[in-house]
């Protein structure tokens, strides 16, 4: 089952249960064009509590924190905090009152510096004067309370790795001296050594009355880290209970309103003719010297630590960075430094990891989204036919699932699993035989990523050749046929699913020897 958290096994970190109340939501509704995103909603926090909010994509979780956090109006229903009736007028009342959102969807100024990132909207002035001392002091204790004063102040934001801006962005949360802090899946950007420490920030914060709601799709990581839960679906709160003896699969079946046997599916296939191959791929600075075969009807997996140069790996063979060494061999012939659009016409597609700046255009359609990189069978003559295009969309909407308004939606309003599965369909209505797939299951809930697991099992039967990177061992050892791990930007030898371990792909991750004898 899909439990275990990128961080690995933990530790309790949660103090006793405490009592005294600091939030009540009662009777929440919100609808959207006359659609109901929540309906009855009711949730209620303790001082000091960690409370793991549970749900699929789509039911209704960011919509009842957006209310929380100001930046919607129910429709009907109250919010209590501390006993007292509150209603934010907008985030920033909100956050003035002591609520505190970390979006899973880093919401950073990239070229401003660390500091002021950390302090942005909460510079400390005196006689309308900005005071750069105490905004330094401000930063630089935010950052040490999560044990990584390490982070340069005076560094742009958009310089620093993903798991680092990850850490910024908490760090501002905490500046604010919140009453509340909701997490919005913090750890999905964050190593092992990180998430542990988060954790342990979580703890302390408890034990000074400041109460957490945690949002994961990693349940093992909610049962450790959280006392209570409450969990939605379709926009209803349907359980809510203490964590302590709950069994994942209870969780599970309250989430997704059915029992998911299989978590891993595998579908029969067999591999066919070598299509891609890279000899000696040399990046800008990663990766290097990298070696592999993909070949038809495969699932490749490749694991390593944040860093290890596995995206930097994907974007040098699609085109995106600059090959200076090596060649990037598809269906047998050279393709060396061609484009995307090249790529894209030799049948390779990617799907990156990053969907919010580099995978989808948030602000226009599903349609558009979807076909945009293949209208041809869509527009005859150069006109396109927009009926056309939003019946191949239904088909595809229908084919992954996709739970939207319809093809005319806007993407950026869906929630992530959906915004996953238009991606993922854009490749299929290109019809690309070979498959990049960056963290396609990162931030998604327990539902969307067994379809997708059903889907990639699908694909390679029908002969798609894919190169799957992830984070997630699990995963990786329930899906892939071959394996490869990266480690300082080379590439381990690959080796068939059977001969690896969770612990000899962390220890090649790594770059230590594995001397567990062979079973």
């Amino acid at each position: 089952m899909i439990l275990d958290s990128p961080a690995g096994p933990m530790a309790a970190v949660v103090p006793d249960p405490p009592f005294a109340p600091r939030l009540r939501m009662v009777g929440i509704a919100k609808r959207f064009d006359g659609i109901p995103a929540l309906e009855d909603v009711s949730f209620d926090l303790a001082a000091g509590e960690a409370h793991a909010l549970i749900g699929e994509n789509g039911a209704g979780k960011s919509t009842l924190m957006k209310i929380l956090s100001g930046a919607l109006a129910p429709d009907t229903g109250s919010v209590e905090l501390d006993g007292v009736l509150f209603a934010p007028r907008d985030p920033l009342h909100a956050r003035r009152a002591g609520i505190a959102m970390i979006y899973q969807e880093l919401s950073l100024a990239p070229h401003l510096t660390v500091e002021e990132n950390i302090v942005l909207g909460q510079e400390p002035t005196r006689l309308g004067w900005l005071r750069r001392a105490e905004r330094r002091r401000l930063a630089r204790e935010a950052l040490a309370e999560l044990d990584h004063a390490d982070i340069p102040l005076d560094a742009t934001v958009g310089s620093r790795p993903i798991a680092e801006q990850q850490v910024v962005e908490i760090a501002r949360a905490l500046v604010s001296r919140p009453k509340v802090i909701i997490m919005d899946e913090p750890t999905s950007s964050l190593t092992k050594v990180d998430a542990q420490r988060l954790f342990a920030v979580i703890q302390r914060l408890g034990t000074r009355g400041v109460s957490t709601i945690y949002i994961s799709h990693f349940l093992e990581e909610c049962q450790q880290v959280c006392q209570r839960y409450t969990v939605l679906r379709d926009g209803r709160s349907v359980g809510t209970g203490n964590l302590a003896g709950k069994e994942p699969r209870e969780l599970i079946q309250l989430m997704v309103g059915r029992d998911i046997q299989d978590a891993y599916p595998r579908v029969p296939r067999s591999p066919g003719p070598r299509v891609l191959e890279f000899q000696g791929l040399t990046g800008r600075d990663k990766p290097r010297q990298v070696s592999l075969a993909l070949h038809a009807g495969e699932i490749l997996g490749i694991a390593g630590l944040v860093g290890a140069g596995r995206t930097e790996m994907l974007r040098a063979a699609f085109g995106l960075d600059p090959v200076r060494d090596g060649f990037v061999i598809v269906a047998g012939v050279n393709r060396t430094g061609s484009s995307p659009g090249a790529r894209l016409a030799q049948g390779v597609g990617l799907l990156s990891e990053n969907r919010k700046e580099e995978g989808l255009m948030l602000n226009r359609s599903l349609a558009d989204n979807l076909t945009l990189a293949r209208l041809r069978p869509l527009a005859p003559f150069g006109w396109l036919r927009r009926r056309r295009q939003h019946e191949v969309t239904s088909r595809w909407m229908r084919r992954l699932d996709v739970r939207a308004r319809g093809p005319a939606q806007t993407v950026g309003h869906l929630s992530g699993g959906n915004q996953q599965k238009i991606a993922l369909g854009r490749l299929l209505h290109l019809d690309a035989k070979v498959l990049l797939l960056d963290e396609p299951t990162r931030g998604i809930d327990v539902g969307s990523k067994v379809q997708i697991y059903q889907l990639m099992g699908e694909l390679a039967a029908a002969g798609k050749a894919i190169i799957f990177v992830s984070s997630y061992l699990p995963e990786l050892l329930g899906l892939c046929d071959t394996l490869g791990v990266m480690c300082r930007g080379g590439l381990s030898d690959i080796r068939p699913i059977s001969h690896w371990t969770e612990h000899g792909i962390i220890l090649a991750a790594l770059g230590q020897p594995d001397t567990t004898p062979p079973a």
